[in-house]
């Protein structure tokens, strides 16, 4: 049975992992019959918001204990992450992708990548599995992958902008669509980036998904 990783940065659309696209990505890999583990950093999250009204809370929680609420408790310490244990790796969206797992929300195109993010993805990359990369977290990508990587963040001008300066290749691509980097087997597509439902985000998680199986089953 194949292993995958997914990576959560809290949960919350506007402080952590966008829900909809992390269940989905659940659900995804387990319809295809994959063993999976989340995990995510144990520490504070940049920021706390209210999801009804959009205000920042005067409150602190922790991202790896906020992400146990979408993975039911079965999360563990990114630190944890070994990649030899697994065949691939996953990292769902959410504007948390972008405070908890890089600083990209505040540092724009002087952002860096959390520490024990860089670790564990560029860890999948060099040992040769595949990557898997929804809305706003291929971002991170020039960092972790390097001048040249090809990704997507779907069509906002801004944020395709901020991927070239980073050192990327940005493609423009539709809601269900892909932007694949062959050479490091790493699959991007921009969910809630341009989905309007949560249909429409079902197809580009599974989308990516099944792209991300096609590498692990020819290994």
């Amino acid at each position: 049975m194949s292993r995958i990783a997914v990576i959560l940065a809290g949960c919350g659309v506007f402080d952590g992992s966008e829900i909809h696209e992390a269940v989905l990505t659940l659900l995804a890999l387990n319809r295809a019959g994959v063993k999976v583990q989340c995990f995510a950093p144990d520490r504070p999250q940049l920021q706390v918001i209210n999801h009804l009204t959009g205000e920042v809370l005067e409150q602190q929680r922790n991202v790896l204990q906020e992400s146990a609420r979408i993975a039911r408790g079965e999360v563990k310490p990114l630190t944890e992450l070994n990649v030899a244990d697994f065949d691939g790796v996953v990292v769902p969206g959410g504007f948390g992708v972008a405070k908890n797992l890089c600083d990209f929300a505040v540092a724009g195109n002087e952002m860096t990548v959390q520490a024990d993010m860089l670790a564990a993805a560029q860890g999948f990359i060099e040992a040769g599995k595949p990557s898997g990369y929804l809305c706003i977290a291929p971002i991170m990508l020039p960092q972790i992958a390097g001048q040249g990587v090809v990704g997507t963040i779907g069509t906002d001008r801004a944020t395709a902008a901020s991927f070239n300066h980073l050192g990327g290749q940005h493609q423009p691509r539709l809601v269900e669509q892909l932007a694949i980097d062959h050479q490091r087997k790493i699959v991007s597509s921009p969910a809630y980036m341009l989905a309007s439902n949560i249909s429409e985000v079902a197809a580009s998680v599974d989308a990516l998904v099944e792209q991300l199986l096609l590498w692990v089953q020819a290994k």
